[in-house]
């Protein structure tokens, strides 16, 4: 049985079609119509029908921003505004014709990673998406565990600052507004009056720098030896816009250390290998 896997982006909508050995058959791109969710649904139907005009029977799977309420199977907390209150799978399966199956993004980036990257072969694996949000998935022997409510591995908003910066969400203190890459630009720009990116400022030779990098790695290291406390899993994949930070896994990892409870600390935290396109193979891998 052949597999699809469709990653519904901001910017860009890929596809891909694996064989029954999970090898690539396929891939494509398209320009995601962010304004206008009639649009989306057709530019999906379309690149289904393409990768599938070959072959007779196949799965599809959805990866899409946002997460998808467990009470009306509707979309919420998506940065793709015309998401929102949307069946997004129904919707489609009228469209194709079959069966679809849909996550959020990082549960499809931890399900690519512990079935085809960096954490394959591991038991419990927490894969960490750190870039323009802060979100996370949990695989445990090869499945998605989603939680009660479908908020496993929501790590990005748990509280590490009680009185601390304010959310979207409504509270305060979120991972998020700590260590996403908006929240360390914007500290960049109040420590400097400097409005830079992070890779402008990660090679600015400012003085400020090392200050700048010692908060942003101390919010890390609470926010994911917390979760090591609470899950401890076999090990963390990190991806994600500011997976490419090369101490995260020098520095980040011994100070993620200082802080777990326990004599025998030795999670691996390593960078993903599948890349911006972990979000299409995970979806690919729901069925």
């Amino acid at each position: 049985m052949h597999k699809i896997g469709i990653d519904l982006g901001g910017t860009k909508i890929e596809g891909v079609l694996l064989n029954s050995n999970l090898d690539v058959v396929h891939r494509k791109r398209i320009p995601t119509p962010r304004t206008n969710y009639q649009a989306i649904l057709k530019s999906i139907t379309s690149l289904v029908t393409e990768l599938s005009c070959q072959i007779e029977d196949f799965t599809l799977g959805i990866c899409t921003p946002g997460s998808i309420s467990k009470k009306t199977g509707l979309i919420k907390n998506s940065n793709t505004q015309s998401l929102i209150g949307k069946s997004v799978d129904k919707d489609l399966e009228n469209l194709i014709g079959c069966h679809v199956s849909i996550e959020n993004d990082a549960n499809c980036f931890a399900m690519a990673e512990a079935t085809l990257g960096a954490a394959k072969g591991f038991d419990v694996v927490f894969g960490v998406i750190v870039g323009t949000g802060v979100g996370g998935g949990i695989i445990i022997d090869g499945k998605i565990h989603q939680g009660r409510t479908n908020i496993a591995g929501e790590w990005g908003h748990h509280t590490i600052h009680p009185q601390g910066n304010p959310c979207y969400c409504g509270r305060r203190g979120c991972v998020e507004t700590y260590i996403s890459g908006p929240a360390l630009e914007k500290k960049w720009l109040e420590m400097t009056g400097e409005n830079q990116t992070i890779p402008e400022i990660l090679h600015s030779g400012n003085p400020k720098f090392q200050l700048w990098r010692d908060e942003f790695l101390e919010n890390f290291s609470i926010g994911l030896a917390n979760v090591i406390d609470i899950l401890d899993p076999d090990i963390i994949v990190l991806g994600g816009g500011l997976s490419n930070i090369d101490f995260l896994y020098s520095d980040g990892k011994n100070s993620v250390y200082e802080k777990v409870f326990s004599d025998i600390i030795d999670t691996p935290i390593l960078q993903n290998q599948l890349g911006d396109s972990a979000g299409v193979f995970g979806a690919a891998l729901l069925n």
